[in-house]
């Protein structure tokens, strides 16, 4: 479930008040990578890439439009990293800001199930013990953690992975940075842990 919508999931944790609520997210770099690769997909998520070079009012307007509404993120995207950074920064940010409220949510980073093979089953564990789930589904959990999730999309691996990932110079880490910093949220370059994150005992 992204928490983008805390309203939405108030509402969820009402009617179901023994759900579970978890936030996934992967290390800042790599999404905005990803981010960047789908708009080579996608043409209207292009046009933010575009027009948002042209000033911090047009970039606030088409950020605007796509749900990221918070006028730490009022800047020019003057690179192909900055949307993608935005959208990690956000995400993260909520979900920070909703467990500082007393919201019971806990964080699963992406990169322990799928980049860390010798780790995953032990973290698909981990998930399904904290879920009230039989662990004996781990194994099933790793099967399907193996394949694409887009593999019958445009953005199925085969027709993404070519394409290159922008360049991240240091005045480009410094600014993106910047951003980072004011919204509260890990730095590029540190290890983006964020509280809460559940790992193997």
């Amino acid at each position: 479930m992204q928490l983008y919508e805390t309203d939405e999931l108030h509402v969820c944790r009402s009617l179901f008040p023994e759900s579970i609520c978890l936030f996934m997210y992967r290390g800042v770099l790599p999404v905005a990578n990803s981010v960047y690769r789908m708009s080579m997909v996608y043409p209207s998520l292009r046009l933010v890439y575009v027009f948002g070079r042209l000033s911090a009012q047009i970039s606030m307007m088409l950020l605007e439009v796509r749900g990221l509404n918070d006028s730490d993120f009022r800047v020019r995207m003057d690179n192909d990293l900055t949307y993608g950074v935005l959208q990690w920064a956000q995400g993260v940010k909520i979900y920070l800001e909703m467990r500082r409220r007393g919201f019971d949510v806990s964080a699963v980073r992406y990169e322990d199930l799928v980049d860390r093979p010798l780790v995953c089953r032990d973290m698909c564990r981990v998930i399904l013990e904290f879920c009230r789930l039989p662990v004996s589904l781990a194994e099933l959990a790793v099967k399907a953690l193996d394949r694409d999730s887009q593999g019958n999309s445009s953005l199925a691996r085969s027709n993404v992975c070519h394409l290159k990932a922008p360049q991240l110079t240091p005045r480009t880490k410094a600014k993106l940075n910047e951003l980072l910093k004011r919204s509260g949220v890990p730095l590029i370059g540190e290890p983006g842990i964020v509280e809460g994150t559940l790992g193997c005992r």
